[in-house]
């Protein structure tokens, strides 16, 4: 059945699914650079050695890396290399197979590949054409994960949790909570109001914060009728797109390219990530769907055909450069003025939070703010843990980790949302085992149990294989995606 599939799908070519959970194992500082004759060599795990080219294939297959952070994005991918080849290893030790037909059930019974209940060849390929997926690479990884599963399975195998692990799980999803809220930004709003010359001086303290990235392409368009003087696409056009891929494979350029075949209309842009000029304003003569393929070429490599829809374009980077903006933009502007209430937030709620953890900011003070600062105290009743109608779901969770009578600051991600919150009281609740509900919580607990257990499992991974990382080595990966 796989054959099939993969016969069915050869000509998707694109990226690998990203959404494969993989286990990531933290191994930074485990291991000294290797000596001479390992230069090609990025890690070592025991005698196995993955080199180079292994570690920046990985990478490549998860798509453009971008350049402002490269390096953290690659040492995070490194770190999931290393994740990968210790599952595989471990995979191998407790002997966890999946045969092509186990996978091929697996894959049959996944609901987004299926019409009215069936497996749907056509529903698989649109799948993957639609997540720009490569067929082999995502039997690769659902196979992994599935391995990984069997993995968990194994170590929590006979796990059976207690009464009271099932009504502690149980309690800390569905307890109530009476909480009061004052709402930080109504302070902020009117308190943090800044002159011209405050926004300018730290605009020119922070210059660097606002460059971009801007590259300088020429694009050309390969078309039947201009490679071959015909509106159709036939064997002639595809064997000069062929050749053209090979004199780039020689080191051409695109001018010598276009004397080659006598093509003229090559087009010359400087955009940003977005598609923008340097003045901000959409180049609307490029298309949208190359701009990401723009960005993924790299200056060491810097011409390439790009494919898009049937339709054929060569990309050639002239110059890549990193542009500040005049601080008259009024985008910029408003971009820097953000930025710096962002960072009086910021300071404004470390210096709250550093009273409530040195035990000196308690109710009274939170009463206090209230009424100095004018801003309203707003009385909520979460009535679990998914009780969203108030508050989104990461401000909530944040709050059911605290203890009653507690002051806490709870904020979103982008410091958008931000909460001074008084635990007011706290209704906790039981479940009984007659309830239909018992067998969820149980579960529940079982997974809680095995995660830890798999917590205990990864240290025990981390001293049962000697890894080495030669840094010399990664700095080599990164200086390609730089």
């Amino acid at each position: 059945m796989l054959g099939a599939i993969r016969k069915f799908s050869k000509s998707i070519f694109a990226k690998i699914l990203l959404g494969i959970v993989v286990i990531p194992f933290v191994f930074w500082g485990m291991g000294s650079s290797f000596k001479s004759g390992s230069q090609n060599v990025v890690v070592k795990i025991d005698k196995d050695k993955f080199s180079i080219q292994d570690f920046s294939n990985f990478v490549q297959s998860y798509g453009p890396v971008e350049q402002e952070n490269a390096s953290a994005i690659i040492d995070n991918l490194l770190t999931k290399f290393i994740g990968n080849k210790l599952l595989e290893k471990e995979f191998k030790n407790f002997d966890l197979r999946l045969t092509d037909i186990s996978l091929g059930n697996l894959i049959k019974e996944q609901k987004e590949f299926q019409r009215d209940g069936v497996f749907s060849r056509t529903e698989y390929e649109n799948f993957l054409l639609t997540n720009n997926l490569n067929v082999v690479m995502f039997e690769s990884n659902l196979s992994r994960q599935e391995k990984k599963n069997q993995l968990v399975d194994l170590i929590g195998s006979g796990v059976v949790p207690s009464k009271f692990m099932i009504n502690d799980t149980y309690n800390k999803i569905n307890q109530k909570r009476n909480i009061e809220l004052i709402n930080l930004n109504n302070i902020f709003t009117k308190e943090l109001n800044f002159t011209e010359n405050e926004i300018k001086s730290f605009y020119e303290k922070n210059k660097d914060l606002y460059k971009e990235i801007y590259k300088t392409v020429k694009v050309l368009e390969l078309t039947p009728k201009n490679l071959t003087g015909m509106d159709i696409f036939n064997d002639l056009f595809f064997k000069k797109i062929d050749e053209i891929d090979d004199l780039i494979m020689q080191g051409n350029k695109l001018e010598q390219i276009t004397k080659e075949y006598n093509i003229k209309k090559t087009k010359t842009y400087t955009i940003n990530k977005n598609g923008k000029d340097i003045n901000s304003i959409e180049v609307k003569k490029i298309q949208k769907n190359l701009i990401k393929d723009i960005f993924s070429i790299q200056d060491s490599v810097p011409i390439k055909i790009v494919e898009k829809k049937d339709k054929f374009f060569i990309i050639e980077i002239l110059k890549t450069e990193s542009l500040g903006k005049n601080l008259e933009s009024e985008s910029l502007k408003k971009k820097v003025s953000l930025d710096l209430k962002n960072e009086k937030k910021r300071k404004i709620v470390s210096e709250i939070i550093s009273k409530i953890n040195q035990k000196n900011f308690d109710k009274s003070d939170f009463d206090k703010l209230s009424k100095e600062k004018e801003a309203n105290i707003q009385k909520i009743l979460l009535k679990n843990r998914e009780d969203y109608k108030f508050l989104k779901k990461e401000l909530v969770n944040q709050i059911y980790i605290h203890p009653e009578k507690n002051v806490i600051v709870v904020h979103d991600m982008a410091f958008k949302e931000i909460y001074l919150i008084y635990i007011d009281k706290i209704h906790n609740v039981s479940i009984n085992e007659a309830s239909e509900d018992y067998e969820k919580y149980m579960r529940l607990s079982k997974i809680k149990i095995a995660n830890e257990l798999f917590n205990t499992y990864d240290n025990y991974i981390r001293n049962k294989y000697k890894i080495d990382i030669n840094y010399k080595a990664l700095n080599t990966v990164k200086s390609y995606f730089n």
